[in-house]
């Protein structure tokens, strides 16, 4: 990855508004993943990678977690979120993806995903 393509400047506006913003699904995985609390890796909330901006993000892993809303089901949206997941997989991040719904109804197993997901990456 690029690393003068992570957190730029001219979005740094931007990824405070998404930041004092957050949604109500954001918020509950935040609060399990800030100060290390998953295998003590760091997150960062509102990671700008190139001209997109991820949910969470671990910059040692380079793995990425966004929580989806309503506005991801939209069919108008779909193309948008494909280019923006081919851009970031080029830039070697592991992108999860989460609905809304899991985060409130199954936190544990997005826990889980993101705890496997990390140990993966210890090894590549």
């Amino acid at each position: 990855m690029n690393p003068n393509s992570k957190n730029i400047p001219p979005l740094k506006t931007r990824r405070r508004a998404l930041r004092n913003n957050s949604t109500v699904a954001e918020i509950v995985l935040w609060k399990r993943l800030q100060r290390r609390r998953i295998l003590g890796k760091k997150f960062r909330r509102q990671f700008s990678i190139g001209r997109y901006v991820v949910d969470f993000f671990c910059t040692e892993l380079n793995i990425a977690v966004e929580v989806d809303g309503g506005i991801h089901w939209d069919p108008m949206r779909a193309e948008y979120d494909a280019e923006r997941t081919a851009y970031l997989e080029k830039e070697g991040v592991r992108l999860l993806r989460f609905p809304n719904k899991n985060v409130f109804e199954n936190i544990e197993g997005v826990l889980e995903t993101i705890r496997d997901a990390i140990e993966r990456g210890k090894v590549l």
